[in-house]
Parts: structure tokens; sequence; C-alpha cells
């Protein structure tokens, strides 16, 4: 195997850190100085660098562009109350992403490789880690098919690339959303739960109809009977039912999501019962009807935790009740930012430092 460590460093000589609004930072609209980047040629992975962030050349007849092998993981690092750097659950990422890579047909990533691109990486640009409350630096993984070819079979040339951008809150208000029970955004049997760009593409055209009618985002729901909740648009969707955390199990048509994992075991901490198991949309409402649905919300890396105000089922909205300070998602978000920010124990060992 070709010795992929260390790791070729280029710093940019004109860094865009100045130039950057701190106070008001647009989800994904700023991006740090450097990227990683590390080819997979002939059955092996070539010389990893670290170079500034800019444009690349790819062919036309890019074979990810015509099939779409192209996937990627969502993840933060977060500025600690000491002044140092930390990442959440970055194995947990890195596993995921090699999960995604199998069923798209492309090679896994060494966990070596990932790590030290990583850590280096987040070295380099450490200080566009933004520190005010809510704020993160959100990073981006990707691989993606290389070939320059036309015909459907698995590309033999890949690119793995990480770059980062500084980013505040995902959604700044309570969400309006409503059951999709007409489009499909990913079927059993599927790649739903993999990162896979194609299911993302596939999932806008339904969400833009969703939004022209008032809403942020859909919950999907499942392909054969349209009854079963599945995912709320790009996030996980979790619901306390008469004092229960309920969400629907893991499946191959629902990500396996790191945020998704971390609200979980904290309700568990917190001595609360979970359910990960069927949950349809009629016993969503019936609960709603009767007082018993106490919060919904999404999570998700992105968004962390994403309340839900009024959800629209058949053709009505119906509103939520509105949660008070010691709502559970509001304690387990207290919980997540004392344990990202370095304020509070981390008795799972989530946080990695840099």
């Amino acid at each position: 195997m070709i010795d992929i460590l260390p790791i070729r460093t280029q710093p940019t000589t004109a860094s865009r850190l100045a130039s950057v609004d701190f106070d008001h930072l647009e989800f994904g609209k700023a991006f740090s100085d450097h990227m990683f980047a590390v080819d997979f040629v002939n059955g092996e992975w070539q010389e990893a660098q670290i170079v500034p962030y800019g444009d690349m050349v790819v062919s036309p007849a890019n074979s990810a562009l015509h099939y779409g092998q192209a996937i990627f993981e969502g993840m933060k690092a977060y500025h600690q109350h000491d002044g140092g750097v930390a990442l959440f659950r970055p194995l947990d990422n890195w596993a995921r992403l090699n999960s995604s890579a199998e069923r798209m047909c492309m090679p896994t990533i060494p966990e070596e490789l990932f790590m030290n691109g990583l850590r280096e990486l987040l070295k380099l640009d450490a200080a566009w880690v933004p520190s005010a409350p809510g704020a993160s630096l959100y990073i981006r993984p990707f691989m993606f098919a290389t070939d320059g070819f036309i015909g459907v079979r698995p590309s033999e040339k890949y690119r793995f690339m990480i770059f980062t951008c500084p980013v505040g809150l995902y959604f700044n208000k309570p969400l309006r959303v409503r059951f999709e029970q007409k489009y499909v955004r990913s079927a059993e049997g599927g790649a739903g739960y993999a990162k896979n760009a194609g299911n993302y593409g596939a999932a806008m055209y339904p969400t833009k109809l969703a939004q022209n009618e008032g809403y942020n985002q859909l919950i999907w729901t499942d392909a054969s009977q349209h009854q079963y909740v599945e995912e709320s648009g790009t996030m996980n969707a979790i619901f306390v039912i008469d004092g229960k955390v309920v969400t629907p199990a893991l499946s191959t048509s629902i990500l396996d999501g790191v945020t998704r994992r971390s609200v979980l075991q904290l309700a568990r901490d917190m001595g609360l019962t979970v359910e990960e198991r069927k949950l349809g949309s009629r016993e969503v409402m019936d609960a709603l009807a009767a007082g018993k649905l106490e919060e919904a919300f999404g999570v998700g890396t992105a968004a962390t935790i994403a309340p839900i105000a009024t959800i629209g089922y058949e053709g009505h909205d119906y509103d939520l009740p509105v949660t008070g300070p010691q709502a559970f998602s509001k304690r387990v978000t207290a919980a997540l930012d004392a344990i990202r920010t370095g304020e509070g124990a981390d008795v799972h060992n989530w946080m990695v430092r840099i």
C-alpha cells in the first residue's frame, strides 16, 4: 500500500478569515481556508494533501455526475470553554461513511486516514471555529467517483475530501411540517440508510411543494402504505408521547443519525422510557387529539434539535402544545450543548480533542 501519511500541506497565502462576519453566519455559505483531499487509484489510496479551498477540475464524463456515486457526512467541531477545539463523535461519522461507501460500491476509508486528515485540517483552520453560543464549525467529508467513463459500472477511481464552514443555527424558529403521503424518500431495501447524494436530490421536489404550501419540511412515511413515520426532512423524527420518547426503529430506509443516537442515550440517562418502533401517522395524530403528544422535533447534525410547532395531516393543520423550560427537547439540547463545549461531563466519551 502507498504510504499515505504524513499529509502534504500547502497553507494558503491569502486567508479569507477576516472577511467573515461571525456575528451573522448563514449556514453553508462561508468556507474555511483549506480542504483535505486524497485520491483512490489502482486499488490504493494515494498521497494525502491539504490545499487552499478552491474549485476542482473534473471530466464532463465524470461518472459521479452521470451515475450518482457520491456520498457525504455531516459533523461538527466545537469551541471549548478552555479555548480548545473538540469534535463530536467523529468515529461514528467515519463508520457511517464507510457503511455508505459499501452500499454505493465505493472503497472504504481507513480510520487513520480519516482521523489524521480531519485533525490536521482543523489544526490549520482552528481560528475558523466560532465561539458564539449555538455556533460551530460544520465539517463535510465526502467521496465521489472520478472515472471519466460513460458506462453503468462502479468507478475505478475516487476522491475523498473534507472541507469545513463556520455556521450558526440551521433553524431559528419552530417548524411547520406535514406528513408526506404521496411521494417517497426511500423504500425498504433501498439506499435510504446511506448518505448518498441521490437521496437528497430525489427529496427536493416534494419538499419544494410543501414549502410552497407554507411548510418548512416534510415528515416522510413508508413507501408501501404511507402510514408509518420515517424521517422529518433531512432529520430523524422524535416524539414525546405520554411521557415516553418514541422514534421510528432503524431500517434500510432510515438514516442512523449520530444526533439521534445521542438524544436517545441522554433520554435513557435521564431515566425516560425510550421506544424505537414502528410509529404510525394516525397514532401521532390520535395522541395529539388526546392531549398525549407532548413534543415533536427533528434531530440532526445541522439542526441539532428542531422543535415542531405545527403538523399538517390530510389537509388540516394541527398545532402542538407550547413547551416549557422542562420539556425534554430543551433539557436534551442544554445537555448536548454542555457536553460539546466541554462545560458538562462527557460520561460517554463522545468528544475528541484536536
